[in-house]
């Protein structure tokens, strides 16, 4: 492996299924099912999951409160309802338009408020007469307005240097045209949160038997009495649902402003003569926008000037067809991709005037979609609730049994229950307290914050690593990042600054080393190369009056235009001189890029530029200092294609220019033109020059922290052989050693190769040089199919394909073109590799975090109800008094229900317990362990070890407490009333500080350090702290309430001692080993089985085991 080795993962721990790694099987793509239906629901592909498989698992989950259950997920009949709107506005964009208009001018008489109408004071042309025309791309319309140059002088906008911009310019558009936006649907508001909070069905059951029990106290105890059972009930109900709805509220609007940023496109216009970039919500009718290969159209518009200008317009009329635009087709809309070519457009309608406009207000962007994690822990919710279910109704059994019996008794010892000589209000007024213990159980049991608990740390870990440069556009990316084997990067931007500069060039036989050098070459060469350089680019030179230059355009394009700069160029004037008739833009593929212009004179010259070694094989003659030609024999281009190999080694980016000579006569009509390829034969090299990218500095560490962590890095990338080989070891991707033939290898030398070749040495690779984008997705789909889970990045249109089919894309946010990264899964802000490890460690942060959770939650549910079964069953009362809602006087009139406490601990165990371990930052211990396997279990070997530490510890000592208390804690000598009253809340106090220590405990299930980083994790420390203030509140001044006692400080210490404990039992379990092989592997081992119809079991009982 190159640069070391990496962590060994264990065995098929990525191995793939069959859903996975057929995506390009026919029946996914149409939706449908491909697999058994004993296979496991609650397991789905990370991307483009079938819409079969997505309906089984809501199907198969066991849900009480739905709309808050999935209410982060995919809405599929939503789905189906966007589609049907898309079609609508493509058929009725004009009546939506006028109805959207036509309710935004009631809103206003409803608010009183007469506005004048906005007329485009010093326009030559009105909002509607451009809305209509581009509406209809009516190009007679066009014509009569003066075609594009007439239309621009009634915009007042120069065709050259766009319009002013200053504010006043800005505003005066913007109302005379309107803004380029649009009524975004609101999201919902709080009160939303709190009813969809309020249906959770067993909240709903408790509410009605606090309603019930209010009524029976009163009238069994009097008002003054009997208002406290219902009324604790019903503020402990309303707690839980204001606390669930505030969290699910915030959530909410992390989501929002996240939806906000992902449509924050930037675009590039000319404004005042100099090219600047805004955000697409800036742009303004008369605008000038220079659109490239990639872009997305801002607004509707008319083309002013385009080469090779084709434009994908499905995303608006639905046909997958690439339409050329030119003066005779001139119109564009709003929402398409620039598929080739570049050109300039005029903007003649924004906003609500546009039909992608109306696309955008009528379908609200949601960022549901369930990941797979989340649907795993829907499914050990589900597993768990049928359990907590299963307990809550042998308890219940269990309860009516003793109760009709005559076996339950009260406080004094008197049987609650006497046959014929008991009340029907008494024994419905048990009997609601023993149905609410049950259902208070439920609620304990069946945690439906632990699917939420994903979307928690995905809305913290997105808003987070916004600030790390990455903006999640697919929330199930963040998990499967914590799974990536391999990086596939760019090397341009990515593991390099993006920052060329000329730093070696040669025309003739004359090294240019300094502006002086160009004095020794004839005018005829420098007037030749000149012209290649401020003709054939897609960049342009700004000159101030004051005297400053900028230069725009893509980095190679930067640095080519500043070369040409210091050998005495004057772009505006060597643009003048020649005209240009048609452009070859450059593209992966071809490694070039070509210009034809014809001269003052009439002479036609076709100027090509591009990776050196392809120009070079391209030349019959070279260009020498005196203007002379000659042959290009073969020891002159040996002698060129050494100086390049030498240029390489020095990790230089070897560009090569050259030219030919045509006739006018041999240039096609202008008609003809557009199929027009550009001859490429018989060049003239003129020169080549090395550029410097250098390294970025903080590369190196990154990748070296990657193979810690056990991910392997790759470099695809389109430079030569020689510059890929020097920056990866400049990097650290390779070694010396290692730089060989099998590590290193040219993109058409794998493209040649059948798939199981592929296959072979696809993990061998570190480096692809010279690679087409096609070869990047050939690299990609190998690594895949032997198990990698594969993360790569991408900038380009061409790497939309790669950055489709890979497990997690990246496009980059500064060079990335739109297509590029509507393509990805996240958008690396400033296209820096150790973003993109930092996106590595959250990925890994956020499996961790939920494991976290998991354990801390479970420990709660075996605790409670282990011992509620034993006690139950034992003797008919329910020892966890003050926490599982009954004493063991528990239903006598001496002792209250106190469900309130019970919810109170599903507070704890819920949502604050997720706030406080699913937000949990990422540490460097993370990217010390090898990656996750996504089909490892969630609860590991290691989590259940500490799980059954700390869960036998909770129930032998509450267990013990219940029944042997009194003596323990010496209160023989008090009543028996008042001493299980003092025992019941030392009990509820225990357990709930327990919770708290084991919180702590449950940052770091692995380390024994378990109070690293607290101090900087301040929302962890709010959440203990609350929880501890609020414990003391209930104990001290809430017994009213909660049936509780205050206890002395010495029974506060017995509960902080007794909680303490389980910090020094987690640090010795620790020493305990943990078998490697997974549980469910050592169960199904204990059943021993043969046949076939063994195998089949053994696969049934991994899949039902494998949700846990």
């Amino acid at each position: 492996m190159a640069g070391g080795q990496a962590l060994e993962a264990s065995p098929g721990r990525y191995q793939r299924r069959r859903d996975e790694i057929d995506d390009d099987d026919c029946a996914d793509v149409l939706g449908i099912d491909v697999r058994g239906p004993d296979a496991d629901p609650f397991d789905i592909p990370a991307k483009r999951a079938p819409v079969e498989r997505l309906r089984r698992w809501r199907q198969a989950a066991l849900v009480l409160n739905a709309s808050r259950r999935f209410r982060y997920t995919l809405d599929l009949k939503k789905e189906e309802e966007k589609e049907q709107i898309r079609r609508k506005i493509r058929a009725h964009a004009q009546v939506i338009r006028a109805a959207l208009l036509f309710k935004e001018a009631g809103e206003k008489q409803n608010h009183d408020t007469e506005l004048p109408e906005i007329l485009p004071r010093g326009f030559g042309i009105g909002e509607e007469q451009l809305t209509v025309m581009t509406r209809d791309h009516n190009y007679s319309a066009l014509q009569e307005y003066g075609g594009v140059k007439g239309l621009a002088n009634l915009l007042k906008t120069n065709l050259e240097k766009g319009i002013h911009g200053d504010e006043a310019d800005l505003s005066c558009r913007a109302n005379a045209f309107g803004p380029n936006r649009y009524p975004r649907k609101k999201g919902r508001s709080f009160w939303v949160f709190l009813w969809e909070a309020c249906q959770d069905v067993t909240l709903v059951i408790l509410i009605i038997a606090a309603v019930i029990s209010l009524a029976l106290g009163i009238a069994t105890e009097g008002i003054k009495e009997g208002w406290y059972d219902g009324t604790s009930i019903a503020f402990a109900v309303f707690l839980v649902i204001v606390v669930t709805a505030v969290s699910d509220y915030k959530q909410s609007l992390q989501f929002q402003h996240l939806n906000e940023e992902k449509q924050n496109i930037q675009v590039e216009v000319i404004r005042g003569g100099r090219r600047i970039q805004v955000s697409i919500f800036d742009i303004v009718v008369g605008d000038i926008v220079a659109l490239k290969i990639g872009d997305q159209v801002p607004a509707d518009g008319v083309v002013i000037s385009g080469h090779s200008l084709a434009i994908d317009e499905s995303s608006m009329t639905g046909e997958s067809k690439i339409v050329m635009k030119d003066q005779k087709s001139p119109f564009l809309m709003a929402g398409c991709k620039v598929a080739d070519g570049f050109g300039t457009m005029l903007v003649t309608a924004v906003g609500l005037n546009t039909e992608w406009g109306l696309l955008m207000a009528s379908i609200s962007e949601d960022n549901n979609e369930e990941t797979p994690l989340q649907v795993r822990l829907n499914g050990v919710a589900t597993f768990i609730g049928i359990v907590g279910l299963s307990v809550a109704a042998i308890v219940l059994v269990v309860l009516f049994a003793r109760y009709f019996t005559g076996h339950t008794t009260n406080s004094d010892g008197s049987v609650q229950f006497v046959k014929r000589h008991m009340s029907a209000k008494s024994a419905i007024f048990g009997s609601i307290k023993m149905l609410t213990v049950a259902v208070t159980i439920v609620v304990v049991a069946v945690p439906e914050g632990l699917p939420l608990a994903v979307t928690l740390t995905l809305a913290y870990s997105m808003q987070k690593m916004m600030a790390d440069k990455a903006l999640v556009r697919r929330l199930s990316a963040c998990e499967t990042m914590g799974s990536a084997t391999t990086i596939c990067s760019d090397k341009t931007g990515t593991l390099t600054l993006n920052q060329m500069t000329v730093v070696q060039s040669i025309v003739g036989e004359v090294k240019l080393q300094t502006a002086g050098n160009v004095d020794k070459l004839s005018p005829t060469v420098v007037s030749l190369l000149l012209e290649g350089i401020a003709q054939n680019t897609s960049g342009s030179v700004f000159e101030a009056q004051d005297g400053s230059v900028e230069v725009t355009g893509s980095p190679t394009e930067k640095a080519i235009l500043s070369w040409g700069l210091d050998l005495r160029m004057k772009f505006a004037e060597e643009r003048s001189r020649s005209s240009i008739i048609h452009v070859s833009p450059f593209n992966s593929e071809k490694k070039r890029a070509g210009v034809a212009v014809v001269a003052r004179d009439s002479d036609v010259h076709v100027h090509w530029k591009g990776a050196a070694e392809i120009v070079l094989s391209l030349c019959t003659s070279w260009l020498d200092v005196d203007g002379s030609t000659h042959e290009m024999t073969p020891d002159k281009a040996n002698q060129l294609k050494k100086l390049i190999e030498d240029m390489a080694e020095q990790s230089l980016r070897c560009i090569a220019f050259a030219y030919r000579n045509l006739d006018l006569k041999d240039v096609p009509s202008e008609e003809q033109r557009i199929n027009w390829q550009l001859p490429d034969n018989e060049l003239t090299l003129i020169g080549i020059i090395g550029m410097k990218d250098p390294c970025r500095p903080e590369v190196r560490d990154a990748v070296e922290l990657c193979k810690k962590a056990g991910v392997e890095v790759r470099m695809v990338t389109g430079d030569n052989l020689k510059t890929a080989k020097a920056i990866a070891l400049e990097c650290g991707i390779l070694d010396d050693s290692e730089a060989s033939a099998q590590a290193v290898i040219e993109g058409r030398v794998f493209r040649a190769y059948d798939d199981t070749e592929r296959e072979n040495v696809a993990g061998k690779i570190y480096v692809m040089a010279r690679s087409s984008p096609n070869d990047k997705l050939l690299l990609v789909k190998a690594l895949k199919k032997i198990g990698h889970v594969v993360a790569v990045t991408g900038d380009g249109t061409n790497d939309a394909p790669a950055l489709h089919e890979a497990d997690i894309g990246l496009s980059m946010g500064i060079q990335g073109t739109e297509v590029a990264k509507e393509s990805s899964d996240i958008i690396i802000l400033d296209d820096n590799f150790s973003s993109v490890v930092k996106v590595v460690r959250w990925g890994r942060s956020v499996y961790a975090n939920i494991q976290k959770f998991i354990q801390f939650q479970l420990t709660v549910n075996v605790a409670a109800l282990v011992i509620n079964v034993i006690a139950a069953v034992s003797s008919g009362n329910v020892p966890l008094n003050a926490v599982q809602g009954l004493g063991p006087a528990m239903l006598g009139h001496q002792r209250r229900p106190t469900i309130g406490e019970l919810l109170w601990v599903n507070l704890i165990m819920d949502t604050l317990g997720a706030l406080a371990l699913a937000t949990e930052p990422p540490t460097d211990q993370l990217m010390r362990r090898p990656p996750v396997g996504r089909r490892e279990p969630l609860v590991t070997n290691i989590m259940w070890r500490n799980l059954f530490i700390q869960a036998v510890f909770q129930v032998a000592v509450l267990l013990t407490l219940n029944f042997k208390g009194r003596d323990l804690l010496h209160l023989t000598h008090d009543t028996l009333d008042h001493s299980s009253k003092v025992k019941n809340t030392l009990i509820f106090n225990t357990f709930v500080l327990c919770q708290v220590f084991n919180e702590v405990n449950s940052r770091k299930p692995e380390e024994l350090n378990i109070f690293a980083g607290v101090s900087r994790n301040h929302l962890f420390l709010a959440v203990v702290s609350i929880t501890v203030v609020m414990q003391v509140i209930i104990i001290e001044f809430l017994g009213k309430f909660t049936s509780t006692v205050r206890l002395n400080w010495k029974l506060w210490l017995v509960s902080v001692v007794i909680a303490f404990l389980s910090w020094p039992l987690a640090f010795v379990g620790k020493f305990i080993p943990v078998p490697r092989t997974e549980l469910k592997d050592l169960i199904l081992r204990c059943w021993p089985k043969s046949g076939e119809s063994a195998a089949q079991q053994t696969q049934d009982d991994r899949i039902a085991l494998s949700r846990v």
